[in-house]
This record gives C-alpha cells, structure tokens and sequence, in this order.
C-alpha cells in the first residue's frame, strides 16, 4: 500500500488553496457545515474538528468557519447542503469516487457527468475496488523534530493505538488504520504533541492501476479540473500517481 499518491494531492491541493482562496473557503464551509449537523462541538464531534483543522490550515477566517458551524447546527438559515458521491470512469480506465457538498445536487451531477466525460469516462460502478481507510500524514520535517525517524518503539505504540501499516517516504510517514480506529489513533498523536499535515478517513484502492507518461498527464489534467470546481470536495483513485 502505497501513500505517494496521497502526498501528490496533499501537495496539489494546498497549492490551490494558495491560488484561489475564495473557492477553497467555500468548500471548507461546506465541508464544516456537514460536519456540524451532527453537533456543533468540536470537542466532542471528531469529524467537525478535523474540517475546522483544515479550515484553519487554509486560513479561512474565525468568523466564516463560526457561520459554517451555526448554518449546521441549524442556528443560521442557509441554503441546504447535501453530501454526494459518484463513481465513475476517468482517463485511460482510472477509476474514481468524488466526494462534493452542494446546496444544488442536480447542477453538481451535471457538472460531475461533464467532467468525466470531458476527459473520456463516464459514470460507473468502481465501489467495489475500494474500501475505507483512516489516512494521517505527519510530514519529515515532525519526524525528525520529534526524534520519530526509525524509531522502533514508536512505531509499536502506534500499532497498539490501532495502526494497520506506516509507510515511510521522503514527504514524510502515511499512516493507515481502520475507519473506526482513526480518532484513537489520531488522538494518540496528539496526546504526544505529534503534529499532522491531514487525518481522514478515505477510499483506497484495492488494487492499483499503473500509468505511463502521457497517460499520467491526461489523469492529471482531470484531477485539477476535479479540484478547480467548488462543488467537489475530495476525490480518490486507483492510480498510482
């Protein structure tokens, strides 16, 4: 398994966030509204807490992730936001499930079916090559701060935290735990103040689809399109990228 793509898009995505602030705090919004529907504590509400830690990455304002939270819990009217997903085919038989938060679900199906065909796919089943995984990031630079570079004990600890696999690369250490277990895990990290560059739960690829040149940069071009359009929260793939 694989976290190189991860990094890839980690590193994408915070690239736009510097270039196009307003499209990303709308995402974060709506990201943050979801979350708080189901309350608006984010001492208690782990999800809610992970979409503010991204917010504030970002550096959306205090006052536009506060009106997020009151919009999902209710205390500020606001047009409905709605969490959907699709699958389908992308470039060169990629597949992909993409994540999008909208308050207008038959513009984001259009949008989502354009895109896709655009870049030569189409809407498809591909569930069923992906299972969900809890994803933590925790850069180099940490590692080597924290003294956790081929540190034996405390990849143990991780694994009785409630670690599947830790990968190790140059970006730094991708970290893969069971959907159920990613609070615990990530609640460990920051008992030992270990910082992290992401903690989510996501699609991972069962088995993954190699590409060569050309045919990673028409997969690319798709991936900015996914990211450049408000409506599309996160996507995951099969490609090894």
């Amino acid at each position: 398994m694989s976290g190189h793509s991860k990094w890839a898009t980690t590193k994408r995505q915070k690239a736009i966030v510097d270039a196009k602030k307003g499209a990303i705090f709308t995402k974060y919004g709506n990201l943050i509204t979801i979350a708080a529907k189901k309350g608006g504590d984010p001492a208690i509400n782990f999800n809610l807490r992970m979409a503010i830690d991204k917010a504030k990455e970002a550096n959306m304002p205090k006052e536009n992730i506060e009106r997020a939270i009151k919009r999902g819990t209710g205390e500020l009217a606001g047009a409905q936001i709605e969490e959907l997903t699709y699958e389908g085919i992308g470039p060169v038989k990629s597949q992909f499930i993409i994540k999008c938060l909208t308050d207008n679900k038959n513009r984001t199906a259009a949008e989502v079916r354009h895109l896709l065909a655009d870049a030569g796919g189409s809407l498809g089943s591909v569930l069923w090559n992906f299972e969900l995984k809890g994803i933590i990031l925790i850069s180099a630079e940490e590692l080597a701060s924290k003294n956790l570079v081929d540190n034996d004990d405390f990849e143990l600890e991780l694994i009785d935290a409630g670690t599947e696999n830790f990968i190790k690369e140059k970006e730094g250490a991708t970290i893969y735990t069971k959907a159920e277990d990613l609070q615990k895990v990530k609640q460990f990290l920051d008992a030992k103040n270990i910082k992290t560059e992401s903690a989510e739960i996501e699609y991972v690829a069962k088995d993954r689809l190699e590409v060569s040149g050309e045919e990673k940069d028409k997969i690319q071009k798709f991936t900015e399109a996914l990211e450049n359009n408000e409506d599309v929260a996160d996507y995951y793939t099969n490609v090894n990228l």
